[in-house]
């Protein structure tokens, strides 16, 4: 188990451009590749464990893939039946998302996933597609994976969904394109809308209005993509709240994707009192632009809408709650306790340990600000938390052990922090 001890920074002024690429949008890339009709062209893959893990499906699934270093090229003429089992690793949204996308396709397939992900639930999407026609099983009636997947006919649908979620919305959309009719999905909030998006730019026809989307089964295959993945804000945001809790240090971070429903994170920042600037470089797929951030003396906030917006940023947002006056609040985030592990629990039990006031409810919890202290916290095998609390060692000094998670997403996150601090990384 690797662990890394973290100096307190000093004040810094720094231009980033290699943040990580956005992981949701690599998923979805590969993924969409195969609903094409010619060769998709993907720039600015993120290559970390997770993502890669979906290259490889695809390429089980009979994707033709040709990979330069920096150009990924996938043609496919149809979802094959795989003679492997397909191990999504520790990916929440890549299992979700190819249990849609595999639903209706022919053939037998088998999606397992590492020891986390084989305990996360997956009964919000296995049930709905059941509801439909889909044929599925797996441990506690095809909750918990390894998860089976019989492809079959699906019927039209209309499905109101009782959580907001990228990962299931974007699991039934997949599933409605080779329905027998017409489908509407409809959602409590509105949650990240990337896969209409990219569909959407691909040919398919899905109209969304407010909390509600219409998808017409595909005629005909789709368009391919050609596509340069934007940086990814929820791990630029990581190096926002390092910068907003270090005085004297301001980062501009490039080439990130502006979509209002993926920088929620970054603007309950700014009401927390962090000086942010957004600059706006390039729209076609998605927004994209500079993130342009500031240190000032931060004040305690509630948070409790478009919890879906920044439910990955969350643990990070927390340290900035400890380096606030005054006492914020989660609230309405009980989703928090399904990810990778249980994130209110993680993140109350790591800043109590650094000496901060905590209070825990079932859907969120209160953090009053306060002086954080050196302690030793454990990543319960979760990246967002090793990470949140690598930064919060920005500000007191900090040991964080169970780091091999951090490359499921943002493999060059130490080499970034080193610009920063001292980083002693121990294997």
């Amino acid at each position: 188990m690797s662990n890394v001890k973290v100096d307190v920074a000093q004040g810094f002024s720094l231009s980033i451009a290699t943040i990580a690429p956005d992981k949701s949008i690599s998923h979805r890339s590969v993924m969409f590749s195969m609903l094409a009709n010619g060769t998709s062209e993907i720039k600015n893959f993120l290559r970390a464990e997770d993502t890669l893990n979906s290259l490889k499906i695809v390429k089980n699934l009979g994707a033709k893939v040709y990979d330069d270093g920096e150009t990924i090229k996938i043609s496919s003429d149809g979802i094959k039946e795989p003679f492997e089992i397909l191990d999504c690793g520790n990916s929440g949204t890549g299992m979700r998302l190819f249990c849609g996308l595999l639903s209706s396709a022919k053939g037998h397939f088998v999606l397992t996933g590492d020891k986390y992900l084989r305990s996360r639930p997956m009964k919000r999407v296995t049930m709905p597609l059941r509801d439909i026609g889909a044929i599925f099983d797996g441990r506690d009636d095809a909750n918990l994976a390894p998860l089976s997947i019989r492809g079959s006919s699906l019927k039209a649908f209309n499905y109101q969904s009782k959580i907001a979620s990228a990962q299931v919305k974007s699991c039934m959309i997949l599933a409605a394109l080779r329905a027998d009719g017409v489908c509407t999905y409809t959602e409590p909030e509105l949650s990240r809308d990337h896969t209409e998006r990219m569909l959407k730019g691909m040919g398919a026809d899905i109209k969304v209005d407010g909390l509600k989307t219409t998808i017409t089964p595909m005629k005909q295959l789709l368009s391919p993509l050609n596509i340069r993945i934007p940086a990814d804000p929820s791990s630029a945001f990581f190096f926002a709240v390092a910068t907003a809790i270090t005085p004297d240090a301001k980062i501009v971070l490039e080439g990130v994707t502006l979509n209002e429903t993926r920088i929620e994170a970054f603007k309950a920042l700014e009401r927390m009192g962090a000086i942010i600037r957004y600059e706006l470089t390039d729209d076609k797929y998605e927004p994209i632009g500079n993130i342009h951030v500031e240190y000032a003396p931060l004040r305690a906030i509630t948070i409790e809408d478009n919890i879906s917006w920044l439910i990955d940023e969350l643990p990070a947002l927390s340290i900035a709650f400890a380096c606030a006056d005054g006492v914020s609040v989660v609230k309405n985030a009980e989703e928090l306790r399904v990810k990778e592990s249980d994130r209110i629990s993680t993140v109350v039990d790591g800043l109590n340990a650094c000496g901060i006031t905590t209070t825990e409810y079932q859907d969120g919890y209160t953090v009053t600000g306060g002086i954080l202290k050196s302690a030793i916290v454990d990543s319960d095998g979760d990246h967002r938390i090793a990470m949140s609390f690598i930064i919060a060692g920005l500000r007191c000094g900090m040991q964080v052990t169970d780091l091999d998670c951090i490359n499921t997403s943002f493999p060059n996150f130490f080499e970034l922090l080193q610009k920063i601090t001292k980083v002693e990384l121990n294997k």
